[in-house]
């Protein structure tokens, strides 16, 4: 199971597939997912999950980005349908999101006609562009250029409280995530969703998802650096596959029991 490039977006797609994720990382590292986010989208392969990573660039007009992710997804989803990769002509499809990736699908589930099984939205985030990006308060900046992502944070909760469709959602938190907001967004789909919507709290921190499996090979003599290395390993490998078992929990219960 090799990543293909299909129309400017990453592509792993199984033997058997299962199920449709797709993917949208955080704001610039989502302009490679399948290198940010490697192991944890190899890992939802693995288990029988054809994933459609959608890398976008940010820029102020997030209505744009949605548009635009969702069209090149649907328009890969076909085309892998009519050249018989993907063998069964229905399968469920799964958003996954993570930071300003949770937006966007928030967005696309709020303002367009799609089928989805549900969302993970990972560390939601909605910041105002004074705050989502680092050092501009520090520089001195016209007021009256109005400078706000398009829909601004306000606007975005009113979208998804009027409007927002996905009715199964996994919201995920970390315990060490400064920058997360999650639990301003839990109580506006608990409330549109009542019994549908599943908070987690796990431990790690906003860039858990990004993380990558450590690899350490022992020596013939097993020495103080190699006893370091494996309790780096065990650490930081921990808070990433507690996420994976998660994820896959959620999406396939019966599976996991």
């Amino acid at each position: 199971m090799e990543w293909q490039e299909i129309s400017g977006s990453s592509v792993l797609i199984p033997s058997h597939p299962i199920a449709v994720i797709h993917f949208l990382g955080g704001a610039f590292v989502g302009t490679a997912p399948n290198f940010t986010y490697r192991w944890l989208l190899e890992e939802l392969g693995k288990s029988g999950y054809a994933v459609i990573a959608t890398p976008f660039v940010n820029t102020f007009d997030h209505l744009a980005i949605a548009r635009s992710v969702l069209n090149r997804f649907e328009n890969i989803l076909e085309r892998l349908q009519t050249k018989n990769v993907l063998k069964q002509r229905y399968l469920p499809i799964y958003g996954i999101g993570h930071s300003m990736g949770c937006k966007l699908h928030l967005l696309i589930g709020s303002l367009f006609e799609v089928e989805r099984a549900g969302n993970i939205l990972i560390s939601f985030n909605n910041y105002p562009v004074r705050r989502a990006i680092p050092f501009l308060e520090q520089i001195d900046i016209d007021n009256s250029l109005n400078l706000e992502f398009t829909p601004s944070p306000e606007e975005t909760q009113i979208i998804i409280a009027k409007s927002y469709d996905i009715r199964r959602n996994l919201l995920i938190k970390f315990k060490k995530d400064d920058i997360d907001e999650t639990l301003v967004l839990n109580p506006v789909l608990q409330e549109k969703f009542p019994n549908m919507v599943a908070l987690l709290r796990l431990s790690g921190n906003h860039l858990t998802p990004l993380g990558q499996e450590l690899k350490w090979q022992t020596g013939e003599v097993f020495t103080p650096l190699d006893a370091v290395g494996q309790w780096m390993k065990q650490n930081l490998s921990r808070d990433l596959y507690g996420l994976k078992q998660e994820v896959l929990r959620w999406l396939n219960p019966g599976k996991m029991s």
